[in-house]
């Protein structure tokens, strides 16, 4: 018989190929894999950790642990509803009676202090080691399971009455007391020798972090970003627990702050040699059509033992909506060579030049273009880290004569202040709410925003990029004078340089901030060269972490000749330019007093660029109409002259402020008879929870133009026919749901964009109006009330500009939704707001509606909270049950995350027709 190898066998030789080739195959998947655990290990990670934390707040009447920051007065004779305009006083004087972790808290903040002799050095100790909730081993199975961003407070319950621990002026809601976040960290035993990172994008306040008991830092400012280094105190590969120790008193805000971790926490995986926090700085210069000069400065850490020398590169791309690269680089900056002692930190700068940049533009353009720097980091042929950062390339000039030219073009601010809460949502920043929010700004004509007064959510100033507006960022409601008790004053002599910085260096790259304020209606304004003196350092320490940027002090009572405006670039001027407290209806009144100051103003600094940073200060609830009406065009609230002592309500004519305040109308002439004024920002955009003047006993503020649930007033279309006056539009005011009235004056009033109009009522013309000199409506005052239709034709240029008609409703029959968006991502994230209108039975809304409505849900989604815009209801905005507020509720609905399908939302009331709605869950992108 012949032998045959089995190497001759076809079969055999299947078999052996198969097996070799699997066996390669593995060998070359451990390789892969191999090689991707060591380009991980190489590579920069920021990773989120909102979720799987653990909560826990002491009650309320139990003693919190001593695990304090500071010693902080007794607080005696408190009172809530103060004026806002009321002038701050001075710090009450403590020292310490019992042990403080201050010492131990202050090195943080160290790398935000310039002069190397004036930083901390920690004191020698664990302090907190032994409490149970910095321990790995302690059982919080009974804490709460929560996820970030997160306010403890927003749920309620409201606090009612007088004499509560929280009252209106913060909102009336459990902000107070001592809480604690755990959760355990996995950091792989592949990530040793590698620098770790907490960075916190916002807690409130005063907040100290552990790992694996050891106190690590923390940050007592509740407004700011901040990172703390985990580094010393990880256990790669092991177990490591990090417990968060929040404490925010009562007293120590002026309008609601929530309570909690708010915004996004992330964990920072690096090499030890990387960019440094917020380490990078994108200058623009000599911008025309063909090119633009670009300036990198970036700022590298060692944080190891070894010395070296490293190259770093930039690349610069052109940024898409989604913040992805687009194409090649535009252009290339480096290498760049660079020796880096062991732990020391070190600058390099270079620059390139884009051809034919596009450009970031403002509002009302629609393309704010922006680029993105990657910055990559190598030693020894290898990468070790890259960094990105995004910027836009912009010309902003101040130009006193000329106003505020964006690219060469004048742009007129018409602004809004904005407040940090989310209504209903609370502080718990979500930024598909707050793109609500511009949205709608957006919509009305605003092209800028003044956040007030502290730096807002990272992902906030994303959004200004993207969309166009232009920002005012604003750091400081008091500096070493107090407005309220325990207040930011109590830290300010030793944070406000770490502070100050900390915010220019994290928003200094956002095309969409042209300005800096660093400080708002201080006390300081009235202590003379004292008081200038701390405005100096201030704008010094700002100017030297950023000069390309103006920097101002918004006054509402420093007057031109006092030395506080002689320090700032820009005179920003709160009130003082339309007059506070001036006109007939606002003679006697107490507080501040002063004509109109922008003259003056404009005398003494003809070089300085001049805007109102707050305006107006204009009070109302939404739909809710009080007569008799004030015949001029600006009054301040009183009990039988717009407001509603008993109800709490606010005329919705839109004719009344604050004490110190102006109505739109009396802003709108001051600024057409002062052309020289740059714009200014209406305070406020959205109603907001606290401060809610003029009846305290309230939840939330009647400033808004837009009210808390996202429902416009009468005011919103005021401003649009100013603001956006290419636009056909025309509104009516009140509704015509007056049965008590008949016969009676029921003065109607009308804004359009037109410069004319006509009025009918059942077909009867009441004449045809035409805008006079500083006039920006349109009044028939004398009407009297009979049911059915008002219609009104507005004109401009003697041409038909546009047509609007309100009618007589009938009874509410049903209920009718309708969502801003119909389909979201289930990310845990999104939302849908849905709007429930109470109908009468052809689908007009009922305009004086109350009826208690129901909520529902089925499928993958939550409903998140609810609101109607009431400024008095005391529901929590949790409840699955609300009234409706004249004619409106909200209802917000989150999808499930990693659910998919369709949601259904069913909304009920007694003796109307429900309805449903459905909502699409799509996959997270």
């Amino acid at each position: 018989m012949k032998h045959i190898s089995p190497f001759q066998d076809h079969n055999f030789q299947k078999v052996f190929l198969l097996i070799t080739l699997l066996v390669c195959s593995n060998i070359f998947c451990v390789n892969a894999q191999s090689q991707k655990k060591n380009a991980e290990k190489e590579k920069n990670r920021r990773i989120l950790i909102n979720n799987g934390w653990k909560f826990y707040r002491y009650d309320q009447n139990a003693k919190p642990d001593d695990l304090i920051y500071d010693v902080r007065p007794d607080v005696k004779d408190e009172v809530d509803g103060r004026p806002a305009d009321a002038r701050p006083t001075e710090a009450v004087k403590i020292s310490a009676s019992q042990p403080v972790l201050k010492a131990f808290i202050m090195p943080t903040g160290n790398r935000f202090i310039k002069d190397p002799a004036k930083r901390y050095v920690r004191p020698q100790g664990d302090p907190g080691s032994d409490h149970p909730f910095v321990q790995f081993n302690f059982n919080d199975a009974a804490w709460e399971n929560v996820d970030l961003p997160h306010d403890w407070a927003i749920k309620g319950p409201f606090y009612e009455g007088e004499g509560t621990i929280i009252g209106g002026g913060m909102g009336r809601l459990p902000v107070q007391g001592v809480a604690w976040y755990r959760r355990k960290l996995d950091i792989p035993a592949s990530d040793a020798g590698r620098s770790v990172f907490l960075d916190v994008d916002g807690a409130m306040s005063y907040a100290m972090v552990w790992l694996n008991g050891k106190l690590v830092g923390g940050w007592p400012y509740g407004y700011n970003s901040w990172r703390v280094d985990l580094t010393p105190y990880i256990i790669p590969g092991g177990k490591n627990q990090l417990a968060i120790r929040l404490d925010n008193p009562a007293n120590s805000s002026r309008w609601y702050p929530g309570g909690g971790i708010y915004s996004n926490v992330w964990l920072n995986i690096e090499s030890p040699v990387h960019v440094a926090q917020w380490g990078t700085f994108v200058k623009t210069d000599n911008i025309s059509a063909k090119s633009a000069g670009v300036h990198l400065k970036v700022v590298l850490d060692n944080d190891g033992k070894t010395s070296g020398r490293y190259n770093v590169n930039t690349q610069i791309y052109l940024a898409s909506a989604n913040d992805e690269l687009i194409g090649a680089p535009v252009a290339k900056i480096g290498p760049q060579n660079i020796f880096l002692k062991a732990g020391a930190t070190d600058t390099v700068s270079g620059s390139a030049i884009i051809s034919h940049p596009q450009l970031w533009r403002p509002l009302p353009e629609k393309n704010p273009s922006r680029y993105i720097a990657v910055t990559s980091i190598s030693f020894k042929g290898k990468m070790t880290g890259t960094y990105k950062t995004t910027f836009g390339i912009r010309d902003v000039r101040f130009d006193p004569a000329k106003g505020i030219l964006i690219n060469g073009e004048k742009v007129f601010l018409k602004g809004v202040n904005q407040h940090a809460d989310l209504g209903a949502l609370g502080m718990a920043f979500n930024e598909r709410a707050a793109q609500r929010q511009l949205e709608m700004l957006k919509q009305m004509g605003c092209n800028a925003i003044r956040f007030a007064h502290n730096p807002p959510a990272p992902e906030l100033l994303d959004l200004t990029d993207k969309m166009g507006f232009l920002v005012m960022d604003e750091i400081f409601d008091t500096w070493e004078l107090k407005k309220t008790a325990l207040d930011a004053h109590l830290i300010f002599p030793d944070q406000s340089e770490q502070d100050l910085r900390a915010m220019v260096r994290r928003d200094k790259n956002h095309p969409s901030v042209i300005m800096w304020s660093f400080g708002n209606e201080v006390g300081e304004q009235y202590t003379g060269e004292e008081g200038a003196k701390v405005a100096k350092r201030l704008y010094a320490t700002l100017k030297d972490e950023d000069p390309t940027r103006p920097a101002t002090v918004s006054m509402n009572y420093a007057k031109p000749d006092m030395p506080l405006p002689a320090v700032v670039d820009v005179i920003s001027l709160n009130y003082q330019g339309e007059g506070i407290r001036n006109g007939a209806a606002y003679a006697g009144l107490k507080g501040i007093n002063t004509p109109p100051l922008f003259p003056a103003f404009h005398a003494k600094f003809p070089d300085k660029v001049i805007i109102s940073s707050e305006n107006a200060a204009a009070l109302s609830s939404r739909g809710e109409y009080m007569f008799p009406v004030y015949e001029g065009n600006s009054s301040p609230i009183k009990d039988d002259m717009g407001g509603d002592p008993k109800q709490h309500q606010v005329s919705a004519y839109e004719l009344y402020s604050v004490d110190f305040g102006a109505s739109a109308d009396k802003v709108f002439a001051s600024m057409d008879k002062h052309p020289f004024v740059a714009g200014g920002f209406v305070w406020s955009g959205w109603d907001y929870l606290g401060e809610p003047t003029p009846y305290y006993s309230s939840r939330s503020s009647y400033f808004g133009i837009i009210d808390l649930a996202g429902f416009k007033k009468d005011r919103y279309y005021l401003y649009q026919s100013q603001w956006r006056p290419e636009l056909s539009m025309v509104h009516i005011l009140p509704h015509w749901n007056w049965p008590e009235r008949v016969g009676l004056i029921t003065p109607v009033h009308v804004f359009t964009s037109g410069d004319e109009a006509e009025l009918f009522l059942n077909g009867r013309s009441l004449g045809r109006k035409k805008k006079g000199a500083y006039e920006y409506r349109l009044r028939w005052d004398s009407v009297k009330y009979e049911p059915g239709e008002l219609k009104a034709i507005a004109y401009k240029n003697g041409k038909k500009w546009a047509e609007t008609i309100v009618r007589t409703t009938g009874e509410a029959r049903k209920l009718l939704l309708s969502a801003d968006r119909d389909k979201i991502h289930a990310d845990g994230k999104d939302l849908s707001f849905i709007t429930v209108q109470v109908s009468d039975k052809d689908g007009k809304m009922v305009p004086r509606a109350k009826n208690k409505i129901g909520f529902s849900i089925e499928g993958p989604g939550e409903i998140v909270a609810t609101d109607n815009g009431d400024a008095t209801n005391m529901n929590s905005f949790a409840a699955k049950e609300r009234e409706a507020f004249n004619g409106l509720c909200l209802v917000i609905i989150r999808a499930k995350a990693g659910k998919t399908g369709t949601i259904k939302v069913t909304v009920r009331s007694a003796g109307l027709e429900s309805q449903s709605i459905l909502i699409k869950c799509a996959p997270a992108l």
